[in-house]
């Protein structure tokens, strides 16, 4: 029916998902650029064109997977692979998206981009066919798209991205992309067929030290960005900026114990369900807008 064929393919779009692409804000605030008349127009717009990419993304890899998710306990629930989404429909949607996405944002925003998308859709279903075999390159892959995420707000604004802010942000999402790896491989220990195959090539301990260096590298780079001054005197009541290293530090912490743990499974989870890491988050937000206003 085409009710349940509409809910089919928005389930297949992973609704829980959309909130990884409010990353797209993170440019245009740590410049102090959030709330100009062209960000209020543009970020939107550049949040709906990425979900569109990302919905492209798992449609066609949800219909090339249909058949072995129809074997996995869980994922045989997934429209494609119940079969309430049919396979042809799931590859046209998802080849329609990829196409329309790009060009909507070469018209509406800006030839960066579009070409950011491009690659991003790309990169993704060359994992969907074959890098999501490959050691290491699945997680590299991974964390490349929380950083295009955090980028695209920037360069629909035409904001230089800072070194330091695209370290921290790529060490950063390698630390959460090899916790959840690690938490899933503590958790499916001994299950075959449980999860991803590729998780058996990998060890505990090799995935542990991922995101212990992933951690440690993103705590570093705050650091450095937060002390960078760029040449401008200190204006605001207090070093908002340098004392914003506090709330970061204590975030990367609290995240840890539930890396250690096994238990850090998708970060928007992580995030959302901890009242004390929503607090740090919350204060860390606070901190870094004043340290932005100079306040």
């Amino acid at each position: 029916r085409p009710r349940g064929l509409a809910l089919g393919l928005l389930r297949t779009a992973r609704p829980r998902q959309w909130a990884k692409n409010v990353l797209v804000v993170a440019a245009p605030a740590s410049a102090g650029e959030l709330f100009s008349a062209r960000a209020l127009i543009q970020l939107p717009l550049v949040f709906v064109l990425f979900t569109a990419c990302a919905a492209a993304v798992y449609l066609v890899n949800d219909a090339r997977d249909a058949e072995a998710d129809r074997a996995h306990p869980v994922k045989r629930h997934r429209p494609v692979a119940a079969g309430q989404v049919p396979v042809p429909v799931a590859y046209a949607v998802g080849g329609t998206l990829a196409v329309l996405a790009p060009a909507a944002a070469a018209w509406l925003c800006s030839p960066r981009t579009a070409a950011l998308l491009i690659a991003y859709l790309g990169l993704q279903l060359a994992y969907c066919f074959s890098l999501k075999h490959v050691l290491v390159v699945d997680l590299v892959v991974v964390t490349t798209g929380f950083l295009m995420r955090a980028m695209a707000g920037g360069l629909a604004l035409g904001i230089p991205l800072s070194r330091w802010f695209l370290i921290t942000t790529g060490f950063g999402a390698l630390f959460m992309v090899a916790a959840k790896r690690y938490s899933e491989a503590l958790q499916m220990a001994g299950k075959q067929g449980a999860t991803r195959v590729l998780l058996n090539e990998y060890t505990v301990g090799y995935l542990r030290f991922v995101w212990q260096l992933a951690a440690g590298v993103a705590v570093l780079g705050y650091c450095l960005w937060a002390l960078e001054e760029g040449g401008l005197p200190h204006t605001g009541l207090l070093p908002w900026r340098q004392l914003s290293v506090v709330a970061f530090v204590l975030a990367i912490l609290r995240y840890a114990v539930f890396a250690d743990r096994g238990t850090a499974g998708q970060p928007e989870d992580v995030v959302l369900r901890d009242r004390a890491l929503a607090l740090i988050g919350a204060v860390w937000i606070a901190m870094y807008g004043l340290a932005v206003a100079h306040w």
